[in-house]
């Protein structure tokens, strides 16, 4: 039988995001709640997002948003996968806390402010996610105009995102973008 490489590097992908959700998964929590999502995009869902990045971007930056949103577009629609990793951004109740700014839950509610542990939770998935790719010798970046872009999309609750695109590829794709942002 005779397996080509696309094929391979297809399948490597998805068995490399669906690792990646597990690390995201099994990583430590805040008040040892999980408030972690995660979702893999591919096909016309990837393209959605890439279509919608574009849209935020020109919203946000006008005539430069190419310089970041659409740059970050057209990484997300030359890689195989896209990994969404999300985390609530409700209170969790940690008693003392204030690490939000707000002194604690309630002001923290009253504020319409985020739980700071989400950040927290949400970074820590997000490394145990990209450790797993870089195991599988699999291509990524963490963007923060995929998570940006994900908040306005339907995939799940209240949540703050950060999203990775996934490659192999025979040259990094993430790394001579060519375009930066102020």
């Amino acid at each position: 039988m005779l397996f080509k490489s696309n094929e391979l590097e297809g399948q490597a992908v998805m068995q490399t995001a669906a690792r990646m959700c597990a690390a995201a998964r099994t990583a430590p929590k805040a008040h040892g709640k999980d408030t972690i999502h995660t979702f893999v995009l591919t096909g016309e869902e990837k393209e959605k997002l890439a279509l919608k990045m574009e849209e935020v971007g020109t919203r946000e930056m006008g005539d430069k948003m190419y310089t970041w949103y659409g740059r970050d577009a057209a990484n997300v629609r030359s890689a195989h996968a896209v990994v969404l990793i999300g985390a609530d951004k409700k209170q969790l109740g940690v008693p003392h806390c204030g690490y939000c700014g707000f002194g604690d839950c309630d002001g923290c509610k009253k504020a319409g402010g985020n739980c700071g542990f989400a950040y927290v939770d949400l970074g820590i998935a997000v490394s145990s996610a990209v450790s797993a790719a870089a195991i599988d010798k699999v291509d990524c970046r963490v963007m923060y105009s995929i998570g940006k872009t994900a908040e306005e999309m339907d995939f799940a609750c209240e949540c703050i995102w950060l999203g990775i695109p996934v490659s192999v590829s025979g040259k990094n794709i993430f790394f001579d973008r060519g375009i930066f942002h102020d």
